[in-house]
């Protein structure tokens, strides 16, 4: 509860129109990308420094109040949806590009710079930052680190964590420290910086980061392979993997999700056929060649019925484009779409779709399955309605069964979306009581209050996903 005592202090660190209680207010960032989680905060906060973060944070700490860092809210865990009510902090203010780093090959920015436009800054300059998450068109370089975001260019180059070498952070009782630098060496201490990558604000506040950056790849091309045989799709992924050929993307989609795709994007996508790759590989144009080439001839042998490689770069934007919409175009059929993402061994990848799909038609769900194959990161999304009350109930057993299947296959519960409030209740499958115990002995020492995004990672009771109002 934020009293009017505690209101009036706030206000005077970021001044009254910084600071927002109204309903409507509220309302607004009550919620995030996930589906059947709301929860009204008690007020929303933009500060403009990392100094004003740390005096509102010695406040929230002093009175117990929970905070909740939030980016643009594409999150799809509930990561940022403010379930214990608190304080929402919002990084309007703090979204710039403090500096590109050509020597040292890094760039500094805020939490709220949306990660689209840093990397057009950066490849602006002919370097590269990889990871690509499909929201980055709106997402933030913080929100990106809170969840460790992945992205279509994983497999090859990996996901957020890889490249962040520096961090600014303000601790829950308000101390402002800074964890790594601009060094390709540093062993000094634990390593804090991993630490807080991935902790979905649960540890700390992020308001700094320096990020790596790598010499823009000098070409690229990209190749659609299309199958009637999901096993051989995911051999094809397997065997080129094997034959020590790592592209740069490697995604998978299936034959409901292709239909849906295509009726959205209409760029000509096959919509006949059972499975789809789409593959496509960066570097020096006498290697991209050499790899594509050996790509096509493991497509064929693994009786791909066709192997096409874009011929412009146009027609390789627009397939990346319409896999990126892919989404999107799913949540155009039904009221509710629940996008999960549980990752297994490449080599298990057929036996999963199997499975997905032996478990959708077991409780009568809708369930199209796509991913990045390249790293077995399979996102099974379900198209239902939360006023459904019987539906939801079984597409919770259907993905209860789908996490459990993964973890069975050598596989974990998430890939990149992060645990938050959607996934607690499956951590224990992964971790075990033991890891879960070391977790917690973490978030204690750094956070004893408890304010910092509480009710997230670890789990409550219940497996059921509730929707929370306040």
């Amino acid at each position: 509860m934020i009293t009017s005592d505690i209101k009036s202090k706030l206000i005077e660190i970021v001044g009254a129109e910084n600071f927002d209680d109204s309903k409507a207010g509220r309302l607004v960032y009550s919620y995030d990308a996930t589906p059947q989680f709301q929860s009204m905060p008690d007020g929303v906060i933009s500060p403009r420094t990392t100094k004003e973060i740390s005096e509102i944070v010695k406040i929230c700490n002093e009175y117990k109040i929970p905070i909740v860092p939030r980016g643009s809210g594409t999150n799809l865990c509930a990561g940022t949806c403010p379930t214990e009510g608190g304080l929402v902090i919002l990084f309007k203010h703090m979204n710039h590009i403090l500096e590109i780093d050509e020597e040292n090959l890094t760039v500094t920015v805020q939490p709220g710079v949306i990660t689209l436009d840093m990397i057009n800054e950066v490849e602006a300059r002919s370097l590269f930052y990889p990871p690509d998450p499909s929201s980055m068109k709106i997402s933030t370089i913080g929100g990106n680190i809170n969840e460790n975001s992945g992205g279509l260019r994983g497999l090859k180059y990996g996901v957020t964590r890889d490249y962040v070498i520096a961090l600014e952070i303000v601790l829950a009782n308000g101390d402002i420290i800074r964890t790594g630098g601009k060094l390709a060496k540093d062993v000094a201490g634990y390593d804090l910086t991993r630490l807080f990558v991935g902790s979905e604000g649960t540890l700390g506040i992020i308001t700094e980061a320096t990020l790596k950056l790598i010499p823009m790849p000098e070409t690229k091309k990209t190749i659609l392979a299309l199958y009637q045989d999901l096993e051989a799709a995911a051999r094809s992924v397997s065997k080129m993997i094997a034959s020590k050929i790592i592209p740069t993307t490697l995604e998978f989609l299936d034959q409901p999700t292709l239909q849906v795709v295509e009726d959205f994007a209409k760029i000509g996508l096959p919509t006949n056929v059972q499975a789809v790759l789409l593959i496509e590989q960066d570097g020096p144009s006498e290697v991209v060649e050499r790899d594509i080439t050996r790509i096509s001839e493991v497509c064929a042998a693994e009786h791909a019925i066709s192997v096409q490689v874009a011929e412009s770069e146009e027609q390789a934007m627009a397939l990346r484009t319409a896999r990126r919409s892919a989404l999107s175009a799913l949540a155009r059929l039904k009221p509710t779409t629940i996008l999960e993402d549980a990752t297994v061994p490449r080599s298990e990848i057929a036996k999963m779709v199997r499975a997905i799909n032996e478990i959708a038609k077991k409780y009568e769900v809708n369930i199209c399955t796509f991913g990045h194959a390249g790293d077995g990161n399979l996102h099974p999304t379900c198209l239902t309605d939360s006023r459904n009350h019987d539906e939801i109930e079984r597409v919770e057993k259907a993905f209860a069964e789908i996490f459990e299947k993964a973890i069975e296959l050598g596989g974990t519960i998430t890939g990149e979306h992060g645990v938050g409030v959607m996934k607690a209740p499956y951590l224990e499958l992964k971790l075990g009581k033991e890891g879960i115990a070391a977790m917690k002995a973490i978030k204690t020492a750094l956070d004893p209050n408890n304010i910092m995004n509480p009710g997230k990672v670890f789990a409550k009771e219940s497996r059921k996903r509730v929707v929370v109002t306040r």
